[in-house]
């Protein structure tokens, strides 16, 4: 097997030169010094809080075969195994667009309000049975993760599957132009980033961005179950797509979902296309995983896949981390149920969510632990209130509200049963953990910025 990279390609992509560093294999690339492997490329780059260049000397003792580096930087560095560049962030974005020149798989690109990162990861599972599977890992998906995770594509990779976000109009265009994917996908259009957004229907437009990449004669395949659809079909319209496959619940949709059956650790369904019906199971709950997992399905099926494969690998898909993800805590007798939804968190999701939760049965208390859903602009308090009756369904015995915003969400309840509400998931970490026993059911739900993983991984420990 070939290297990832070699340095002379690396010079080659980035234009950059050599400083006391001769050519030979690179295995892997990283932008941080903590996940550095041996004979790795660590690349510098310069963040908001952080200069990858105060690493450096930290990646070469972990055993990085080079660094790449800023002109700016490079004299104070020692001059030793450099490539120097202008530009760090610009030079990875050239080693990730050299990747995609020489790689000959196919190509998908996801995209949506939710369920991006659990899409990409049934995506990935879906086609594994065919062949080696490039896919990006965790949320790498912004103007470093995207750039970052394309220059780990392997030369000989038969799939590459990229995850591409956004909270600004314009982000998905130059990224999906890094891409270029045969496949692109948009899961969902709701709620996100309000704050930056006059509409949901302009969230649509943004997300109709990631048509701009796609490859002459790809497909786009949209899920059929939100309002904005037409905007995506007019948007892909527009960019010259000529194949565009749906896929949900609504009944016109080319993959029609039908007959879904969720239980407390598996969803069913039947999944019919162009008059064949497959039966579908994944080990996880929801109806939004399922048709997460439809998704993949096509895709296998677009890709040019046996769909017998891909439906087989799907049956052990379950969340990814944060992400819908279960833990059962304690003696196996009675165990805490926990489900960890601490990644991320929109009306979408915190839907799909809480409908999951309503039919999870508990020996004990059963406990909701729900976070702030930030970037909700002017509309964060109506959004949050309109929560209550998804919320009282889910059946809680106990509330606990964590963040400003959810405020109103706690007067809409009304006090019963909301066991507490802090603006910090500090001030309510005892008061949460105190109140837990073995034989609760807990769900934890909220944006990143809230920080409820912590207190997932404070759950974990001591009831583990």
């Amino acid at each position: 097997m070939q290297p990832l990279w070699t340095v002379a390609e690396i010079l080659a992509a980035t234009g950059g030169r050599a400083e006391n560093l001769i050519d030979g294999p690179i295995a892997s690339i990283s932008i941080d010094s903590r996940e550095i492997g041996f004979r790795s490329l660590f690349v510098a780059i310069k963040g908001d809080a952080l200069d990858g260049h105060d690493f450096v000397p930290q990646a070469f003792a972990a055993g990085a075969a080079a660094a790449l580096v800023s002109e700016a930087r490079a004299a104070s560095l020692g001059g030793q195994n450099l490539i120097v560049v202008v530009d760090t962030l610009k030079a990875l974005e050239d080693l990730g667009r050299a990747a995609r020149a020489r790689n000959q798989g196919t190509i998908v690109a996801v995209t949506g309000s939710a369920g991006k990162t659990t899409t990409k990861e049934a995506i990935r599972t879906a086609l594994t049975p065919s062949g080696q599977v490039h896919a990006s890992i965790k949320s790498f998906n912004n103007h470093w993760g995207v750039p970052l995770m394309l220059a780990r594509l392997p030369r000989e990779a038969k799939f590459g599957v990229f995850e591409i976000g956004m909270n600004h109009p314009g982000e998905i265009t130059p990224l999906v132009k890094l891409v270029r994917p045969h496949i692109a996908v948009v899961t969902t259009v709701a709620a996100a980033h309000l704050e930056f957004f006059d509409s949901v229907a302009g969230i649509a437009e943004a997300k109709a961005e990631i048509f701009l990449g796609l490859e002459p004669g790809g497909t786009a395949l949209l899920n059929a179950d939100h309002d904005q659809l037409h905007i995506l079909f007019n948007r892909a319209r527009k960019a010259g797509v000529v194949n565009v496959v749906t896929y949900g619940l609504d009944e016109t949709a080319d993959w029609r979902i039908s007959s879904i059956d969720v239980q407390p650790a598996r969803t069913t369904a039947r999944v019919t296309h162009a008059g064949t019906t497959y039966a579908l199971s994944i080990a996880v709950p929801g109806r939004h995983m399922i048709a997460n997992a439809t998704a993949a399905l096509a895709v296998a099926s677009i890709a040019g896949e046996g769909t017998e494969a891909a439906i087989a690998a799907l049956e052990q898909f379950s969340a990814p981390e944060g992400r819908g993800e279960m833990h059962r805590l304690g003696p196996a007798t009675r165990p805490m149920l926990l489900i960890d939804e601490s990644y991320n968190a929109n009306i979408a999701s915190m839907t799909a969510a809480l409908e999951v939760y309503a039919p999870v049965k508990a020996r004990g208390e059963k406990v909701l632990i729900l976070g702030d859903m930030l970037e909700m602009g002017v509309q964060s308090p109506q959004l949050h209130a309109s929560l209550k009756d998804k919320v009282l369904a889910a059946g809680a015995t106990k509330i606990f509200l964590i963040g400003p915003s959810m405020a109103a969400l706690a007067a809409a309840l009304d006090g019963a049963p909301v066991a507490g509400h802090a603006n910090t998931v500090e001030e309510l970490t005892e008061t949460i953990l105190s109140g837990l026993a073995h034989g609760d059911s807990v769900m934890v739900k909220g944006s990143k910025g809230v920080r409820l993983a912590g207190l997932v991984k404070t759950i974990r420990d001591r009831f583990g």
